[in-house]
């Protein structure tokens, strides 16, 4: 069932002010339970003074479309997901139509219509809500009889519902997905709305507006979408050809036309930026060299400028599949809580990056590359949650399932392997077992669960000199590393899921901002120091952990990523099958 979840001021705080970085239960009025038939008392309920009153008879037919949840003529018949609401916003109004009044459509329909209509501007399919069926309705409106009215209105209900609950909390629960974010706190109700905010509103537009995200990302993604649906329109072009090797600055190249009309149709270069050489072989070369870097910078691959497999596949991409990703970030931030006291740290997995989204009094806002979860078997998955404490020099406890699958084998080859990159043995009460040589007794001990490994603090530690610690049932947490040379890779999913983060001392700063006594000498004495130190945040900072591969931040044109986990595909496929999307 969709979530029909609203703030009760309609409006929502700017708590980030750019990124994005996944259909639960309604706020139902009613009592009614799918499979049952709702009941009507039209005597109890208050009078419309706008809408057109139906006859009892008519008024009958409207209980029974809702009970039945079903409307042939809509595009996505079933509304089973959104009947209580649609019976409580009938019988809040008297059981008369909210949307015709003297067989004419009222002004607040007429601007319903219309965004169904421009519902691609937002990021959303017009043919979710009829958007092409409404002008055949319309004409037909004035000569209707009053089932054809009651059907009218109340598909006009039905899709505003839709569109207004799909447009401020998305379309599908990101739980499906089992992403650990809930738009419980957005919750309201929609029937109240609806009622409220619209049926008797003079600018429709302003209350509708109301409920979409106010995020600054949110609203640049949106500009960006208009751009590529332009482009989409225009179409794609040639495509530009595979080369059979690798394209080096200063070598010919067929296709160079293609990757110039490309690129200057992307906004990578400007016409006139390229030219053939004087004896009129193309070779690649010059502004052309820089275009390609630019792009190649924009889609999260290695800036090299040289055009290979990877980078002709890029800009061989469709526009409509460009299109989709901007728009599934859009659903995406419609996901995030709006409940946070402070914007919080946001990591987006497919491209790799942390950022701080404001300037705290004092400190920089941060931009820092990371590592997370391998695509297969270790991905890191998507929540919030709030960053509560730091520990210094931590201890790494190895999970059993990385002791298993990793260090045993290494172990059984080289009993001192342990004793070389700083582990030690431990038995259940904490106490060490071994922190040398690995006897066969001690590995048959640790291969049946008795002992567990952990790795001592130190610059070899997997962990790096600092972590940092949100709770959380997935045991994830952000952290330094050793491996510092993976930061110079374009694609960065290495991690068992936890995220590495590329400035650590950098990042412990900021976070300990608000603690003065842990200034930057101390930091890096602590990091540097003999003991394991815990530091608890005078006041915890929200953490979001998010999924986008469109990213528009401030005075930069759009960046995309690769759907490294498959959420794209997975979204795509779920939108595709229609209302009610699953639970």
């Amino acid at each position: 069932m969709k979530l029909q979840a609203f703030p009760s001021s309609y409006g929502l705080p700017l708590i980030l002010a750019a990124l994005f970085l996944m259909p639960g239960v309604g706020c139902c009025a009613s009592e009614v339970r799918p499979g049952e038939s709702p009941s009507a008392s039209p005597a109890a309920a208050p009078q419309n003074p706008l809408g057109q009153g139906l006859s009892p008879q008519a008024q009958t037919e409207l209980v029974k479309l809702i009970s039945t949840a079903n409307l042939a003529e809509l595009r996505w018949p079933n509304f089973i997901d959104y009947r209580d609401q649609v019976l409580t916003f009938y019988e809040a109004g008297a059981y008369a139509l909210a949307w015709v009044s003297n067989n004419e459509p009222t002004p607040q329909a007429l601007a319903l219509i219309k965004f169904f209509k421009a519902a691609a501007e937002k990021g959303l399919d017009p043919n979710d809500y009829d958007g092409s069926r409404w002008d055949e309705r319309l004409a037909r409106l004035r000569a209707s009889s009053p089932d054809d009215l009651t059907h009218f209105d109340l598909s006009l209900t039905v899709c505003t519902m839709r569109y207004v609950s799909d447009l401020h909390v998305g379309r599908v629960n990101p739980q499906h997905f089992k992403f650990g974010l809930d738009v419980g706190p957005k919750r309201h109700d929609l029937t109240e709305f609806l009622r409220n905010e619209i049926v008797y509103s003079r600018d429709a537009k302003l209350a509708i507006a109301a409920v979409e995200p106010r995020y600054a990302g949110y609203e640049r993604l949106k500009a960006a979408l208009d751009v590529y649906l332009k482009l989409a329109a225009q179409g794609d072009g040639e495509p530009v050809p595979f080369p059979v090797k690798t394209v080096r600055p200063g070598d010919s190249y067929t296709g160079m036309a293609q990757l110039a009309a490309r690129l200057i149709q992307l906004g990578d270069t400007v016409p006139g930026n390229w030219s053939e050489s004087a004896g009129g072989a193309p070779v690649y070369q010059g502004a052309l060299v820089d275009a390609v870097m630019h792009f190649q910078r924009r889609h999260g691959l290695e800036p090299d400028g040289l055009i290979g497999n990877g980078t002709v596949a890029a800009l061989n991409t469709p526009l409509r599949v460009r299109v989709q990703q901007i728009q599934f970030a859009l659903e995406r931030y419609r996901w995030i809580p709006d409940s946070f006291p402070q914007p919080p740290i946001v990591v987006n997995i497919p491209e790799f990056r942390l950022r701080t989204m404001i300037m705290q009094p004092g400190a920089q806002p941060l931009d820092m590359g990371v590592v997370v979860g391998k695509a297969y078997h270790s991905q890191t998955p998507v929540f919030a949650n709030y960053l509560r404490y730091v520990i210094f020099r931590p201890y790494w406890e190895v999970p059993g399932s990385i002791a298993r699958a990793e260090l045993i084998p290494k172990i059984r080859r080289n009993p001192n392997y342990m004793a070389a990159n700083n582990y030690i043995l431990a038995n259940g009460a904490g106490e060490v077992v071994e922190d040398g040589a690995v006897s066969d007794e001690v590995l048959r001990g640790l291969r049946s669960g008795a002992y567990r490994i952990r790795q001592k603090p130190g610059p070899k530690n997997a962990l790096g000199l600092v972590k940092f610690i949100f709770p959380n049932s997935y045991n994830v947490y952000m952290h330094g590393t050793p491996a510092t040379q993976l930061f110079s890779r374009s694609r960065r999913d290495f991690s068992h899921g936890c995220i590495r983060v590329e400035k650590p001392a950098v990042l412990a700063e900021w976070v300990l901002h608000d603690n003065p006594e842990w200034t930057e000498d101390r930091i890096l004495a602590a990091m540097n120091g003999a003991d394991t130190i815990k530091v608890n945040l005078t006041h915890p900072i929200p953490v979001l952990i998010l999924y986008s591969t469109a990213v528009v931040e401030p005075n930069q044109p759009i960046h995309f990523f690769n759907d490294i986990y498959g959420y794209d595909t997975a979204l795509r496929c779920m939108l595709a099958s229609g209302y009610p999307h699953p639970n």
